[in-house]
């Protein structure tokens, strides 16, 4: 199917999202931003793996600078790849980095408690973008959003769709179209369902932006391969999507060959290819089992069907693939606690890499690992902490516990 029609978005000086343009590849850094060598040295890596954009999250306004020297140093070595300041929270921050960079990510829902306050915010925000032709995207993940949208609409695909299109319809009373929006979830199913809305809004209104797309925390191995691959190509099967990440538990070069595979239509990957081919259509409800004829072993149609949340034969994880907030070592704490949770079929585990973005985005989850920093870790029970600032070579043992408990 011929891809949505989309305005096209200018990220720098040469890459253009949208409009017909070839799917851009993109992925994150996970280094801290203060380590300016660390990330550039992340970076230049990145992109000689073919990472077209690269994203940094900037924690406060004390790391500006830090993305600000970043930038020299890539340019001073030759590498011109846009950088995409990631903002959790501060409008200000927001605001104090767009001049140096050439894109930013933001919700603007978090901006304030106050919706109107976080209104005003983004209208200051919007306004700086646009003075420095900076891009933006207006990015809201499932349990991210705020109480104004899930007191109205509950914590669904339809409330992100509508979320989305109040901080869409700023940008175009702005005059300012420069605009990428992404709507992820850990839940395939949501997830194609918020974009599936989202595009048909926008069409309808007649004004169309660019989307980005991800299965966000979708964990890591094959497991994260597959989830990811259900989801995305789901979309991209419908014509939706302009560029794309794929979010793995592991070192974000890791990323790149599954959405460089997703991007330009390669086929001899035998778990990629029947994750593209089947995955989409029992998402749809298209089938309900894969066929036997697809020749599939049972442990490749097992991991499918639970990508697409139509068969658990084991946990379902939820892990964020780490980034600069990320104050212990994400990957091996997330494959310890899959080893030793295995058995546990049914239950949604998350673990997540810091406590500013983790409560929310694990919005699915029977039980979650968070880390706090300081080697301490908190353990969610749905969405509320049951224990706090434990330390994290006991946290595991803990979570154990915490789960054998309710079980029994």
């Amino acid at each position: 199917m011929a891809r949505i029609e989309t305005l096209p978005v200018r990220v720098g000086d040469s890459l253009i999202i949208g409009a017909g343009h070839p799917i851009v590849v993109q992925t994150m850094c996970n280094t801290h931003t203060s380590d300016v060598e660390a990330t550039v040295a992340q970076t230049l890596q990145l992109v000689a793996a073919g990472a077209q954009m690269v994203r940094i999250t900037v924690p406060g306004r004390q790391d500006v600078p830090h993305i600000a020297e970043i930038k020299r140093r890539l340019r001073e070595a030759g590498c011109r790849v846009p950088l995409v300041a990631d903002i959790h929270f501060s409008s200000e921050t927001a605001i104090a980095v767009a001049p140096v960079v050439e894109k930013v990510r933001i919700n603007p829902g978090n901006f304030h408690p106050d919706h109107d306050q976080a209104r005003a915010q983004f209208a200051r925000f919007l306004a700086v973008c646009k003075e420095h032709g900076t891009a933006v995207r207006v990015g809201l993940n499932h349990g991210s959003l705020g109480r104004y949208i899930t007191d109205r609409y509950g914590n669904t695909p339809h409330a992100m769709a509508m979320a989305a299109m109040e901080w869409l319809e700023m940008c175009i009373a702005a005059d300012f179209l420069n605009v990428v929006v992404s709507l992820k979830a850990s839940n395939t199913v949501v997830m194609v369902e918020a974009y599936r809305e989202l595009a048909q809004r926008m069409q309808e209104r007649g004004v169309v932006f660019p989307l980005h797309l991800g299965v966000t925390e979708a964990g890591g191995g094959d497991s994260g391969r597959i989830k990811s691959c259900v989801g995305i190509a789901s979309l991209l099967q419908e014509g939706i999507g302009d560029t794309i990440r794929v979010s793995l538990t592991e070192p974000p070069v890791n990323e790149l060959p599954v959405a460089q595979y997703l991007a330009e239509g390669r086929k001899g990957d035998v778990m990629l290819d029947a994750a593209i081919a089947w995955g989409p259509k029992l998402l749809k409800r298209e089938i309900d089992e894969i066929p036997a004829s697809a020749g599939l072993s049972e442990y490749l149609k097992d991991e499918i069907m639970q990508a697409a949340r139509r068969r658990f034969y084991k946990p379902e994880y939820i892990a964020c693939p780490g980034c600069g907030r990320t104050m212990y070592d994400l990957q091996t704490t997330f494959e310890e606690v899959q080893r030793r949770t295995a058995h546990l079929k049914g239950l949604v585990i998350a673990v997540m890499g810091c406590i500013v973005n983790g409560p929310g985005e694990m919005a699915d989850a029977d039980w979650g690992y968070v880390g706090e920093g300081g080697g301490k870790v908190t353990i969610y029970r749905k969405s509320q902490p049951v224990l706090r600032h434990i330390p994290d070579s006991e946290a595991i043992d803990k979570l154990l516990e915490l789960i054998e408990a309710d079980a029994r």
